[in-house]
């Protein structure tokens, strides 16, 4: 397909299952990819909520996060990539993010080096969404002490059914700029590359493909050409498979400077 990044899931992404894997196999992986300067990511499970006043899913959120950084280190990944969140209950935002505080701080201390960051990503804004828009994710960092080894995942559908306007001409660069002022320089490590079939602030979050969708095909030049997304993994999770995949690659690179 031409890639030049990949996005694993290590597990069942609607499940709790939280599976070894063969070492085998990841170190053939891992290894692979290093010989092609493949840049690895990988997704949590999509039931991860650590906001949840749910004490089981919360529980199991944060064995799958583990499992996911775990899992990650196996195969090479640079990041795994952690939805935001939601605090479900009225009134529940500030006890919401001390328990996400309490999840993610003592993993992040013991990451080792050779360890992925663990990559925040802001949600489309449905439910009470922890973190959506850019400036929700200032209080977010906050309560994890902008600890070093977290970083932030841009997904572009999101962004723009949350609310940011990437498709109005120049919108993409306020957005990104906008990022790069609350959460700091070199904070944002990965893109997912998504165009919307709803428009913006929906919360409808249904991805389509590059330029096909009510983002269009200019905002993605804008994005990759904006300096905080130099060098960084930008991937897609657009429908219709791997010939569309090898289109859409096709067309990203095309629009690089």
């Amino acid at each position: 397909m031409g890639a030049q990044a990949v996005q694993l899931f290590l597990g069942n992404p609607r499940g709790w299952a939280t599976p070894a894997g063969l070492p085998t196999a990841d170190a053939a992986f891992r290894e692979a990819a290093a010989d092609r300067g493949l840049l690895v990511l990988v997704h949590s499970a999509y039931l991860v909520n650590l906001a949840s006043p749910t004490a089981l899913t919360y529980e199991r959120s944060v064995t799958s996060v583990a499992h996911a950084l775990a899992r990650g280190t196996a195969v090479g990944a640079v990041g795994v990539v952690v939805h935001t969140g939601s605090y479900v209950t009225d009134g529940g935002r500030d006890p919401a993010m001390r328990q996400v505080r309490q999840a993610l701080l003592p993993m992040l201390d013991v990451l080792p080096d050779a360890a992925p960051d663990l990559l925040l990503e802001p949600t489309a804004g449905q439910g009470r969404s922890l973190a959506a828009r850019v400036d929700d994710l200032e209080a977010y960092l906050d309560a994890l002490d902008r600890h070093p080894r977290v970083r932030i995942c841009l997904d572009t559908c999101h962004a723009f059914v949350a609310g940011h306007d990437v498709a109005a001409p120049g919108g993409m660069t306020v957005m990104l700029d906008r990022l790069v002022a609350v959460t700091g320089a070199g904070r944002l490590a990965a893109v997912h590359a998504n165009d919307s079939a709803h428009g913006c602030g929906s919360f409808r979050d249904r991805h389509e493909r590059i330029g096909r969708g009510r983002i269009g095909l200019e905002p993605f030049r804008d994005l990759l050409a904006h300096p905080a997304v130099a060098g960084l993994p930008v991937v897609l999770e657009t429908p219709g498979g791997s010939v569309a995949y090898a289109e859409d690659i096709a067309l990203l690179d095309s629009l690089r400077p």
